[in-house]
């Protein structure tokens, strides 16, 4: 079938529930990783300090989305209920059946978690079998070895650097790290995220 554009929609996993971020999810973005650093790091900037600085963040995606640069969803914990993180479709192309998974952040406490590995199943299980996508890719900072290994872990083959790629908010350049996918990968990839995700259990 022909590639199809994401939408905003919701994608439900046992742990998580992916649904479309809207600013009326600011207050509990806030409560799970508002101030601090090593959560925002990566980022492109700085830890919001307040709940009207990750406010600010969020509109700016917001307006984003409206202009079809991403399609992001918040990140519901389903065992509370309260949003932790959110993540989002980027960098998409349509007629070349491509699509980016990024922008991703999660609060501190549901690292190395089940959180990762469901959301990352639904986002990639969505893009490959619904949207007919043919390739999905990832990228990170060189110097973020945790995000990395992550990616690595999902089964995503590491295509190459782009070096000075970006300038990072405290001046200095970073090289970017980029990920792939693809079609054809993606039955085993799914069966080693589905596995990983049983051994995780119901933490």
């Amino acid at each position: 079938m022909p590639a199809q554009s994401p939408q905003p929609t919701t994608l439900t996993g046992r742990h998580v529930r992916l649904e479309p971020l809207a600013a009326a999810h600011a207050g509990q973005l806030f409560a799970a990783g508002g101030g601090d650093e090593e959560v925002w790091r990566w980022q492109g900037g700085l830890a919001p300090r307040t709940q009207e600085e990750l406010t600010g963040k969020l509109a700016a995606l917001l307006r984003a989305a409206e202009r079809g640069v991403y399609v992001p969803f918040a990140v519901v914990h389903r065992g509370t209920g309260q949003a932790i993180g959110w993540t989002t479709y980027m960098d998409i192309d349509v007629s070349n059946e491509g699509l980016e998974i990024g922008w991703t952040w999660y609060g501190r406490a549901y690292w190395r978690s089940a959180v990762n590995t469901e959301a990352k199943l639904l986002l990639l299980t969505h893009a490959f079998e619904d949207l007919g996508m043919g390739r999905v890719q990832l990228k990170t900072d060189h110097l973020n070895h945790r995000s990395q290994a992550a990616i690595e872990r999902l089964g995503a083959r590491r295509e190459g650097v782009l070096r000075r790629h970006r300038r990072r908010p405290d001046g200095t350049w970073r090289d970017t790290v980029y990920f792939s996918i693809l079609a054809p990968e993606w039955p085993a990839a799914k069966s080693r995220l589905t596995a990983r995700l049983v051994g995780h259990g119901g933490s």
